[in-house]
């Protein structure tokens, strides 16, 4: 086997992997979106204009755009619907809204056309921005390969036109084309985009590598294993869009009901207006009463008891750094009993540091000074490694002499001549081959106790003596723990580690936490094949990750949450949910929250159903005045809309971040 020594590494190297280039759909390339800020726009102009007094000829016509630019989508929808016999509330929104209108309440049958509207483009937009990042996960992997030919040579090709048993050339700094086993070339692949592992991975000759994962140091020779429609990336796409496509989305309570309640309002107003005709009514006295009907029994106040409660806690959660999707994602929170975490950059910082410095006897070196020597011949590398001694070093306020003669060889580490002396850090086994001679002592023991335990041991060599040992691990978040004890207390039951890191480390830092069921060195159709065992007991998962290892997971979960900060572009598309300050501990909270709002919806429902069924008895056995209608019918609008912002105030998510031994906020 050859190994590749080269100079300073190429700084693409760093950080945690390639990222997917951001393919953005503009907000208002969707028709949807269009329609909705038009009827919007002419509802605000049409309404102060109608508080003003101005005369109806002027604010008319504006309101009638509205409901045309705002209306006509769900209309033609719900008549589509009508010709599979199928009606949904849309439909029914839109005849209450020409009925208002008919009997002057105009400006009632707007703000539902506005609210529906947006409420359509808000889902379009949605839909549009997650399949906008599924196709920009494709772009992780690179569009060209460099092939190996027979005679030596070689040839630039596109990847998807390399075949199984082709040779690539990998060189430092490029990505992977293909899936494949290295035959030949040491390296240190940075993998996280596949396995979430924190740290790049030394490769050489038997070992696999990933497509789009990115080459650190060392040229690599692949031979190609598998098409490019197979690889582990587009596994992931497909992934993604199956669960995303065959998820069925939870619906609202209301949503649950509208087939029948669309239906008996609809055949209820028509035999009000009709029975009466019957037995000799005026035309104009059953045509008003059916109106009135229809205004006292339209949804909207029950369509208002399910929004201003979930749209509270949305806005509620935003405020303490949640962002939540859509009022449906905020209803499901509630409903999750089963919880599965990503370890790195979720439960961890996703950061490399310094845990241990130690010096080794007879070495006369301080922690600090040991420290301090092993930066600065670091300091030229842009290995993940090197920078965690470098900050660890800066952070304790330390000087690095210069280094000179800096060599990195992949695999093995670096070499640096720092104040006259030959240092020497790196991979214990690989530099104890390689030192000259001298005793290792007790660098094997201390090694394999700091990667017993889960981290990764650096050894030390001054003039190819050993002289210290450092253990660099992902360090766990501090909210990490009282996070994990919140959500065992939410849902009576203790979440699930799911992570595609080494089984030490995870075990470790599961035991820190409290987690007992660790599942280990999973790639993500394994994460997948995990969450849905989870649900098809019965559970509904609420998966936690940041990585595009972690999308499916996240698409196949009952409810996905995502970490912001370092959370790629796929996983923050597909999550139902972002956690934008990256602050674990308002996982448990937004649950709390939302099983607050549910609390809220039931409420309002109850309160709603009173105030429509006293109205209906009203005008079905007496003569229910239409002012009266209209202001019971507001009222109970006003009541559950009032009720449902209570979730707006700051106690409420104070009360949430406090649950109590139920789980109750």
């Amino acid at each position: 086997m050859s190994s590749t020594v080269t100079e300073r590494p190429a700084p693409a190297a760093g950080g945690r992997g390639p990222v997917a280039p951001r393919r953005r759909t503009r907000v208002f390339a969707l028709p949807e979106v269009r329609w909705a800020a038009a009827s919007l726009a002419l509802f605000l102009v049409a309404l102060p204009l109608q508080l003003a007094g101005v005369p109806a000829w002027l604010s008319g016509p504006l309101y009638a755009a509205a409901y045309i630019t705002g209306g006509w989508e769900p209309a033609w929808s719900g008549l589509r619907a009508l010709r599979d016999r199928t009606l949904d509330v849309d439909l029914l929104m839109i005849v209450a809204a020409v009925g208002a209108a008919a009997i002057g309440q105009v400006m009632d049958g707007a703000l539902l056309i506005v609210i529906f509207a947006t409420s359509g483009a808000l889902e379009a937009l949605a839909t549009a921005r997650t399949a906008d990042s599924v196709r920009g996960l494709l772009d992780l992997a690179p569009t060209t390969a460099t092939r190996l030919l027979d005679d030596g040579g070689e040839e630039a090709v596109p990847t998807d036109g390399l075949a199984v048993g082709d040779v690539i050339l990998v060189r430092p700094g490029e990505r992977v084309g293909a899936d494949g086993r290295v035959l030949d070339g040491a390296g240190e692949v940075d993998q996280a985009t596949i396995t979430g592992e924190p740290l790049p991975v030394a490769k050489e000759a038997g070992d696999e590598v990933f497509a789009g994962t990115l080459n650190g140091t060392g040229a690599l020779r692949v031979k190609v294993e598998r098409d490019a429609a197979d690889s582990v990336i587009a596994r992931i796409v497909a992934m993604v869009e199956e669960a995303s496509g065959t998820k069925a989305p939870t619906q609202l309570f209301i949503e649950k009901v509208e087939q029948r309640y669309s239906i008996g309002i609809v055949l209820a107003t028509l035999a009000v207006f009709a029975v009466p005709l019957g037995f000799g009514a005026d035309l104009t006295g059953s045509l008003l009463r059916a109106m009135t009907f229809m205004i006292v029994a339209s949804p909207c106040a029950v369509v208002l008891a399910t929004m201003p409660p979930l749209l509270s806690a949305i806005a509620n959660a935003g405020r303490h750094g949640v962002l939540v999707k859509s009022a449906v994602v905020m209803e499901r929170l509630g409903r999750i009993d089963a919880v599965a975490l990503d370890k790195t950059g979720t439960l961890t910082e996703g950061t490399p540091r310094v845990i241990t410095i130690r010096p080794l006897e007879g070495s006369a070196l301080t922690e600090d000074a040991l420290l301090a020597t092993a930066a600065a011949a670091e300091h030229p590398s842009e290995h993940p490694l090197a920078r965690a001694l470098v900050r660890a070093a800066r952070e304790r306020g330390l000087e690095l002499p210069a280094a000179e003669d800096f060599r990195s060889t992949p695999g093995t580490g670096v070499t640096a001549t720092v104040r006259g002396r030959t240092i020497a850090v790196g991979a214990p086994a690989r530099l104890l081959r390689t030192s000259e001679g001298s005793e290792p002592g007790q660098v094997p023991s201390l090694t394999r106790d700091m990667e017993e335990d889960g981290r990764t041991a650096v050894l030390v060599l001054r003039d190819g003596v050993p002289v210290g040992v450092l253990a660099i691990a992902d360090r766990l978040r501090p909210d990490a723990a009282p996070t994990v004890t919140a959500l065992r207390t939410l849902t009576g039951a203790a979440p699930t580690l799911l992570t595609g890191d080494n089984p030490r480390a995870a075990v470790r830092l599961a035991a820190e936490v409290g987690i007992a069921d660790v599942r280990a060195g999973l790639l993500p159709q394994d994460k997948v094949t995990a969450v849905r065992e989870m649900a098809a007991t019965g559970q509904k998962v609420l998966v936690v990750g940041d990585g595009v290892n972690d999308a499916p997971a996240l698409a196949a979960a009952h409810t996905g949450i995502a970490m912001g900060q370092a959370g790629s572009d796929l996983a923050l598309e597909t999550a139902d949910a972002v956690i934008v300050r990256d602050e674990l501990a308002t996982v448990p909270a937004v649950v709390a929250l939302s099983r607050a709002a549910r609390r809220l919806v039931v409420q309002n429902l109850v309160i709603a159903g009173v105030f429509i069924s006293g109205l209906v008895i009203w005008d079905l056995a007496g003569h229910l005045p239409l002012p009266l209608g209209v202001l019971g019918h507001e009222g109970s609008t006003v009541v559950v809309g009032l009720n449902g912002l209570r979730l707006l105030r700051d106690a409420a998510w104070r009360r949430a971040a406090a649950p109590s031994p139920s789980g109750a906020p």
